[in-house]
């Protein structure tokens, strides 16, 4: 008699999500080195007239928020945000693709973002967009997969209510 291994649907429909976490993390972190490697500290490199790169360090979280909370306080943070955004993926129907996707990028970003916390004290930022007047804080692609992931989540919500609001045409 031999024994056979049967792979839980459930575990099976989240491969591609923790791929799509995987890719975003690699690709944060690979950018993250082109830049730390390749970028000069605090000199803004135009590449159009409107979006520049600027390698620059944030301590806090977003736009420098929380910064006076230290290392160990931001990691706590960013484990807790990390570890409820997974409660509210498994929590989500295997249907809703499209809000697991917007999870799995917000994940991917967050621990990008906490793997340069971890291991430097500080997130590396580097994309800044301005207009001669004003500018918009810099950011990584990390914090552009959050964002994305975020915005994501919500249509899809803002959408499922949508079609859940109809009548039905019978």
């Amino acid at each position: 008699m031999t024994s056979r291994t049967v792979k839980s649907p459930t575990a099976k429909s989240w491969v591609p999500y923790v791929v799509l976490v995987a890719a975003a993390v690699t690709l944060d972190q690979w950018v993250k080195y082109l830049v730390e490697t390749g970028l000069p500290f605090q000199e803004k490199v135009d590449l159009v007239p409107f979006l520049a790169l600027y390698r620059t360090y944030n301590t806090g979280i977003a736009f420098s928020m929380f910064s006076s909370f230290g290392d160990t306080g931001l990691v706590v943070i960013a484990a807790f945000v990390v570890a409820f955004v997974l409660y509210l993926a498994a929590r989500t129907p295997p249907g809703h693709v499209l809000t697991r996707i917007g999870f799995a990028l917000i994940v991917g970003g967050a621990l990008g973002n906490l793997f340069d916390r971890v291991t430097y004290g500080h997130v590396i930022d580097y994309i800044l967009f301005h207009t001669p007047i004003w500018s918009f804080a810099i950011f990584n692609l990390a914090d552009a997969f959050i964002a994305v992931g975020a915005v994501v989540v919500v249509l899809d919500e803002l959408i499922g209510w949508r079609r859940e609001a109809k009548p039905s045409s019978d």
